[in-house]
């Protein structure tokens, strides 16, 4: 199905969600055969309005496969369980669903296509009530109390509601998705969608001149009074180490770190991947591309002298390749439960922010076990806990006796819980701002002259990642200095 194609279902069944024609409008979105993280998710929500969990399930299970790290699809999931009485698995979507916050107070879907706020006090409120059901009125509490450190000021009276009940023992309301809202598509792509071509007819829309320092595809970086001035922004840096490629291809993201890109774009490839995906920049802005919907330029002083327009392709775009990183098709084996399981193997089924599953070798040893998921989740052994649980009560080390873990086997297979490990407070490096620091683009960290910021990691020699008042971002590493978390 062609992207024109699948963009006209998709209009047209959050079209008739609009209507309330809920049975018509979930016939239109799956007969979309290769839907986005978005269109699984209207369809999860189509089903948790006819009340079938089971299918809710399994299309939030789809858009979180595609995009680990939409929020609201956890949050939706973690209602999902909810009413399916599934506790356990709830508290933990709703855990993925806060973590995917970043320590911020909420995310705005508006720019996404979905008109919606997803607070981080709400989600635990959630995560209250779940281990309210389970009888766990202490963590209830807690849940609650660190709510309130996320707040605002519309959400304050559902959290004193909820405190209330929880000092009496009792239940109270769970916080709910409007399952009514969708996702949107694009509208500038709809209200074109019988005027354009999108695979051809387009002009240079970027071009550069190669006697210049820098080629222009950064906006200019804020300047502040008797402050060392701001560094570029490290990915410009990149770009001017990278590869020219023209797009031959309109390419329409589907996860947030996918980037959107129209036959003509001039971008730098930065780096490029095993699985033939492209990490590129363009305007400024960073994201992954198709590498097949790219081709090659040789910039060279005289092609500033040629003149017309940029050559496109008329043929169909080429199939989008898959992604190594979270899913892929071979995780999905563990959701084939009839599959038989080898006797020299157990398959591990393990949820993550993604579910996976891997093989391992029957008996094997903690090390073994701990490596196979590393692999999977991209992170060190030592960053990462497993637990035969989804809260983490029975946690697997490496002074774990495995065949006590291998006992829980049944049929070749058993199901494991993988967290990232949270950096220990001793161990975190803290700096004081000397300079204060605002910035529009998103991903900066904005701060105030002597504000403490928590460092997270080095982006280049002159950025860096930190925390501060809540938020999470990047800013230069000359507005700061490290001081001892001792005060010393």
């Amino acid at each position: 199905m062609s992207f024109v194609d699948t963009l006209r279902q998709w209009d047209d069944g959050v079209t008739c969600a609009d209507k309330q024609d809920y049975s018509e409008a979930l016939q239109i979105l799956l007969a979309i055969r290769e839907p986005n993280s978005k269109i699984c998710f209207n369809i999860g929500c189509l089903h948790l309005l006819n009340q079938n969990l089971d299918d809710a399930e399994k299309a939030f299970d789809c858009s979180i496969r595609k995009d680990e790290h939409l929020a609201v699809a956890f949050f939706q999931r973690g209602i999902t369980f909810y009413k399916k009485m599934r506790y356990d698995e709830s508290i933990g979507d709703f855990q993925r669903a806060f973590k995917a916050l970043r320590g911020n107070n909420l995310i705005d879907y508006k720019a996404l296509g979905l008109r919606y706020i997803l607070y981080a006090c709400e989600v635990l409120h959630n995560m209250a009530l779940a281990e309210a059901q389970l009888g766990n009125w202490d963590k209830a509490e807690q849940n609650l109390r660190k709510a309130l450190d996320y707040k605002t000021e519309a959400k304050l009276g559902i959290l004193e509601k909820a405190q209330q009940a929880v000092l009496k023992e009792k239940l109270f309301k769970l916080v709910e998705f409007p399952s009514k809202m969708m996702f949107k598509p694009n509208k500038n792509y709809v209200a074109e969608l019988e005027k354009k071509d999108y695979l051809g007819k387009a002009k240079v829309v970027a071009s550069f001149n190669p006697q210049d320092v820098f080629s222009g595809f950064a906006p200019l970086q804020p300047q502040v009074e008797d402050g060392p001035a701001t560094p570029r922004e490290p990915e410009v840096f990149r770009a001017l180490e990278g590869e020219p490629h023209t797009v031959l291809f309109e390419f329409v993201p589907e996860t947030c770190d996918e980037l959107a890109v129209k036959p003509g774009n001039m971008v730098f490839v930065l780096q490029k991947g095993a699985d033939n995906w492209a990490y590129v920049i363009f305007n400024g802005r960073t994201g992954l591309v198709p590498y097949n919907y790219l081709e090659r330029q040789e910039i060279s002083v005289a092609s500033k002298h040629k003149k017309g327009l940029v050559p496109t392709s008329s043929r169909e775009a080429p199939s989008i390749p898959e992604r190594i990183q979270g899913y892929t098709p071979e995780n999905n084996s563990s959701r084939n439960d009839d599959q038989t399981v080898p006797d020299s193997l157990y398959i591990v089924k393990v949820h993550f922010t993604f579910t996976f599953a891997v093989s391992i070798p029957r008996g094997a040893s903690y090390e073994v076990l701990i490596r196979e998921i590393s692999k999977k989740v991209n992170l060190p052994t030592h960053k990462i806990s497993l637990s035969l649980d989804s809260r983490g009560q029975s946690e697997i080390d490496a002074n774990t006796d495995m065949e006590t873990v291998w006992s829980q086997v049944r049929a070749g297979r058993i199901t494991l819980w993988c967290n990232a490990k949270e950096q220990n407070e001793e161990e975190e490096t803290h700096l004081v701002a000397l300079h204060s620091y605002q910035s529009p683009n998103p991903e900066d960290l904005s701060f105030k002259e002597g504000d403490e910021i928590t460092f997270l990691a080095r982006i280049n020699q002159d950025w860096l990642e930190g925390r501060c008042n809540g938020n999470t971002g990047i800013f230069p590493a000359s507005f700061v200095k490290e001081v001892p978390v001792n005060g010393q």
